[in-house]
């Protein structure tokens, strides 16, 4: 069993170790001009637009099964495979394709940590030579237990058992920037902004110190986890993280996009 997090070094080696093409498959979640530029050698691209419905007001929920199923087929998707996903960003879509990945019930993913900013930085071989795919047949199940719909986070608000974790900016939580019809944060929620998670000083790698930053927040093993930001783009990276600490995590979709464009939702603003 791989680990969930893998070092750049790490998976180097087990790229050159393997078989051409027999056990891994690294697919590269970076914007679409970094990967034209340079990407790791053999990783297959998915443009992060391709992880989302585009669907005003919640344009960040999940696409449609029969999207999913066309996107996987083009990147080769085999159930066996062992997935690597890395980015160009500390993990925002790259968590994002990991959660993907568990709504579809792929068993086996890591995420290359801190991705091509670390993998560079390791100076480790990249190429900008398209990888060229064969086209799989694909038919997926969604697994709903991952994904938080509205209904559920609105019910979960009386749960005790229940923490709701707001990846956004300090600045969207308190409702001082409104990408919205209305700004503040979900009541009760505990804002630890996706940035923190981070070292800028190591290659965007996942801080060391990360489960006691976690943990010092307030959240706790014992309670159910929804995690959310704007569009389910940067809690891609709290949905990672829970899932590393060993937290029963789910992902809200929708998120604020949903929340904040619905008048009836209940929010508190402080900055109103």
């Amino acid at each position: 069993m791989k680990p969930l997090v893998i070092e750049p070094t790490a998976l180097a080696k087990l790229l050159a170790d393997e078989p051409k093409g027999t056990e891994y498959l690294v697919v590269d979640l970076c914007r679409d001009e970094n990967y034209l530029r340079h990407h790791i050698p053999g990783a297959v691209h998915i443009s992060p637009a391709e992880l989302i419905s585009g669907t005003p007001p919640a344009v960040g929920k999940l696409p449609s099964v029969d999207r999913l199923e066309r996107l996987f087929s083009r990147i080769g998707y085999e159930p066996g495979k062992h997935i690597v996903a890395y980015d160009d960003e500390g993990g925002g879509w790259a968590g994002r394709f990991i959660w993907t990945l568990d709504v579809v019930g792929h068993q086996k993913s890591s995420y290359l940590n801190g991705g091509l900013i670390a993998w560079a930085e390791d100076q480790l071989p990249l190429t900008a030579s398209a990888t060229e795919t064969k086209e799989t047949s694909v038919s997926l199940t969604i697994h709903p237990e991952f994904i938080a719909e509205q209904t559920e986070v609105l019910t979960s608000l009386s749960e005790a058992n229940t923490q709701i974790w707001d990846a956004r900016s300090p600045e969207e939580y308190m409702g001082e920037k409104v990408f919205a019809a209305r700004g503040g944060h979900i009541p009760g929620s505990i804002n630890l902004d996706w940035m923190e998670l981070m070292d800028r000083q190591n290659g965007l790698r996942l801080r060391q110190d990360i489960g006691s930053l976690v943990s010092a927040k307030g959240f706790k093993s014992s309670s159910k986890i929804i995690t959310h930001c704007q569009t389910h783009h940067r809690s891609g990276l709290t949905y990672l993280v829970g899932k590393i600490l060993g937290l029963n995590i789910k992902a809200y979709h929708g998120s604020w996009a949903e929340w904040g464009n619905d008048s009836d939702t209940p929010i508190d603003n402080p900055a109103a």
